[in-house]
């Protein structure tokens, strides 16, 4: 009996396997990717594990699907994951598999980009250095040396997902992957070697037999059965469209802002540009659309690619805390809902006519008779008066508005109904007393001290390998000038120079993201007889795009003093500073070097510092308030939080150069560790330690919006003061406002006694709630604002 038991519980168990299998089929056709048997319209968004955490994974992707996603998108980091050749790691934030099985247990898919060259603002494109020396190699090209490693890398990758059961061909949640990256940006720069590359890597993947579909972005020439993709903030106007009557169109990046540089200004992209954008890529028959980034993160430690800043896509709908930024994430949250009841209409495909000289129709039936409709104005100056199927609609400028039955309008992408946020900053503890701060300078090296030698001036990054970013250039001579002052000149392919003449600082001078190079002109003091000059070379993280990256060289390339050329003179080299050889920023390691009491020191050299602070109470996400310091690089207990530049000052100088994230898992309790090497004048005494939260939240509506405002505190916070509230014809929006012509005097009152003490309350936009009318024959509005704490 008990064998019969088994038996059957084997069957089964056999053949709930296979109808998994079956059940996780992906493919596609002119339509959409096809999952289990059924065409589907797919949001997805970009979250890069070594962005974040961890522990900030499972908030982050439930954020996600709170939000209307179906699938989550990340790139695979190769050098991250080969820093040296052979030797692998998939730990902490490296963990892959763990943050897709994070993805799978909350029940979204996953959009896989193995790459392996990914850009992605992150140094050198995602390739290991170790590659670069590979003899005869040429990155990207029809090259056996980068082929032999690139195919390595990706077939160990399949491996690892295969392994663990995560294509959807196995139950898992991958259901779509993708081979190289933007690779049409620059496939002419290797003419016929580019097309036959192009073919091999398309080839290569799909022998690697995932089960789901291969994907390319941005190439045109993809060879079947790899889709062809769209990057860019507006491919419902500028995709070509599959390159085959087959393949589904899909945009695998709706940059939701952009990323920011040092020396350069926050992109601000509207919700409602990117939900106009969205709409309009699905009226041309679109079906798979991923934003990125929809959370962008913390470039940790020296990953961030060249001049880019360690705050990773701030602006996106979570933002780089993971906190919700409002109103982008509401309103792409509404956009999705309005998609989704009605997308077995969509799934039919538009038919599109114009209603309009500015204005058209798309009309969209399903197999079962069901009809949708989309009405985009695209005047983006005027509101325009249309008819459609005998009524007649307002379409506000520059708009789409979505009828899910064909009849009403439940969406449009110009007007948003989310609350709006205001992330509040508050200081939690001053780094301020003198006596508990130490120091360690770097000690400038002679010549005599360097043991590397060279007659030309060597290329930076052949030299340190990526392991660092500093390279000291050093070199003597007599004065045979006549002048104490001399006028010395350097020139360096990026990214930043700091001289010394005789371990005094004689003048800095550094690039930019558009212009890296750098040019350095000053008076320097000389002695009688033998001077040393030393040059630290500096670069801030490695290009990350761009033909031939194997061909790059940054560092020091000419110099000259009183117009005599040193360029050819005998060189000295050293790799790295002192303190990173000896890693004094981790708590086993401090002891290494003699710390001294600090001084305000009007020095210029690389300095390190060290301090204790305890952690900030509650659960609000930490930031490091760097505002008082320079250029360098932060620790807390051992882990890098970046590179900070606060003083290469923006035109608008904000938040993304003065507050750097500190994982909450990244501290304990008491005691932690802060470590910093400073390569300019910072006053450590001026840091603080801050907490980030929403602070506000706003709602405002019309009559010929949603009825109600919905206001919502995140977790842990209640409504404690409302700062603004004016029911009739308030003035502005929830960034300023004031009270109108017409006001209920009742608006403060009637709203405080709805939502103070509250996590979330919804306020009516009725009379009756407000006790009356405040001015008959005028359209009414309701705008609120709120305090959380």
């Amino acid at each position: 009996m008990m064998m019969m038991i088994w038996i059957v519980l084997g069957i089964l168990l056999l053949s709930y396997s296979t109808v998994q299998g079956r059940w996780n089929n992906v493919t596609y056709d002119e339509r959409s990717l096809i999952i289990n048997g059924e065409h589907t319209i797919l949001f997805s968004g970009s979250i890069h594990y070594p962005r974040s955490t961890p522990q900030m994974w499972p908030s982050l992707i439930s954020k996600a699907k709170e939000g209307g996603l179906d699938v989550i998108q990340t790139y695979v980091f190769w050098n991250l994951h080969e820093p040296h050749r052979s030797k692998y790691d998939f730990s902490g934030r490296k963990n892959l598999v763990k943050f897709i099985k994070t993805i799978r247990d909350q029940g979204l898919y996953v959009s896989l980009r193995i790459g392996p060259f990914i850009a992605a603002e992150w140094t050198y494109g995602g390739f290991p250095y170790w590659l670069h020396d590979i003899p005869g190699i040429v990155f990207r090209s029809d090259n056996e040396p980068f082929k032999y490693y690139m195919q390595r890398f990706v077939a160990k990758i399949v491996d690892m997902m295969k392994y663990h059961k995560l294509y959807a061909s196995q139950g898992g949640p991958i259901i779509v992957s993708q081979i190289e990256n933007e690779y049409g940006t620059v496939e002419g720069a290797f003419h016929e070697n580019g097309q036959s590359y192009v073919r091999w890597a398309a080839n290569m993947a799909v022998k690697l037999q995932t089960g789901v579909p291969w994907m390319m972005c941005k190439q045109n020439d993809a060879p079947d059965p790899v889709i062809n993709t769209c990057n860019g903030m507006r491919c419902g106007r500028t995709f070509e469209g599959p390159n085959s009557p087959n393949k589904p169109s899909m945009w695998t990046e709706n940059w939701t802002t952009f990323y920011q540089v040092y020396g350069g200004e926050t992109y601000m992209r509207t919700a409602e540009d990117i939900a106009f954008h969205v709409a309009l890529f699905l009226a041309k028959n679109g079906s798979f659309i991923n934003y990125y980034m929809y959370h962008g993160g913390t470039n940790f430690g020296r990953t961030a690619s060249s001049f880019v800043t360690a705050s990773y896509y701030d602006q996106a709908p979570l933002d780089e805390y993971g906190l919700i930024r409002q109103p982008k994430w509401g309103h792409l949250k509404d956009l999705h809902a309005a998609i989704k009841s009605c997308s077995k209409a969509l799934i039919g495909g538009a038919e599109s006519f114009p209603i309009g000289h500015l204005q058209e129709a798309f009309v969209f039936r399903g197999n079962s008779g069901e009809c949708a409709a989309f009405l985009a104005n695209y005047n983006w100056r005027r509101n325009a008066r249309i008819f459609f199927q005998n009524r007649s609609y307002d379409l506000p400028p520059k708009s789409i508005s979505i009828l899910p039955d064909c009849e009403t309008i439940t969406f449009n992408t110009a007007k948003v109904n989310a609350q709006y946020g205001t992330r509040s900053i508050i200081s939690s503890k001053e780094l301020n007393s003198t006596e508990k701060w130490e120091e360690y300078e770097e000690i400038i090296p002679t010549f005599a001290k360097t043991s590397s030698r060279s007659k030309t001036l060597l290329d930076h990054t052949s030299m340190t390998k990526d392991t660092t970013d500093y390279l000291w250039y050093t070199f003597r001579f007599q004065n045979n000038f006549s002048d104490a002052q001399s006028v010395m000149q350097a020139f360096s392919h990026g990214h930043i120079l700091h001289t010394y003449v005789n371990g005094v600082h004689a003048g800095s001078a550094h690039g930019s993201f558009q212009n890296p190079t750098v040019t350095l002109q000053n008076s320097v003091p000389l002695k009688n007889g033998t001077n040393d000059v030393a040059i630290l070379s500096v670069t801030a993280g490695l290009p990350t795009a761009g033909a031939h990256l194997e061909r790059r060289i940054a560092g020091l390339r000419q110099l000259t003093v009183q117009n005599k050329d040193f360029t050819m003179n005998t060189w000295g080299y050293r790799v790295g500073l002192l303190g990173e050889k000896l890693q004094i920023y981790t708590d086993k390691r401090l002891h290494k070097v003699q710390w001294n009491k600090f001084r305000s020191s009007t020095n210029q050299q690389p300095t390190w510092y060290k301090t204790l602070f305890d952690a900030p109470a509650g659960h609000d996400p930490v930031a490091l308030n760097l505002h008082s310091m320079g250029k360098g690089e932060a620790w807390i207990n051992g882990e890098s939080i970046g590179r900070y530049w606060v003083s290469f000052k923006t035109a608008k100088q904000d938040s993304s150069q003065t507050w750097y994230h500190v994982p909450r898992s990244f501290l304990k309790q008491t005691g932690n560790i802060l470590v910093l090497l400073e390569e300019e004048k910072g006053y450590p005494p001026g840091i603080a330690v801050d907490t980030i939260s929403i602070g506000n939240v706003c709602g405002h509506v019309s009559e010929s919006d949603l009825s109600t405002i919905p206001l919502s505190c995140p977790p842990n916070k209640k409504i404690s003061r409302i700062l603004f509230a004016s029911f009739g014809t308030p003035v502005g929006n929830c960034e300023s406002y004031a009270i109108g012509n017409c006001h209920s005097f009742n608006s403060r009152a009637r709203v405080e006694k709805a939502c103070i003490g509250k996590e979330k309350c919804s306020i009516p936009q009725s009379y009756q709630f407000f006790g009356g009318d405040p001015c008959p024959g005028f359209r009414k509005a309701l705008l609120v604002d709120a305090k959380c704490t």
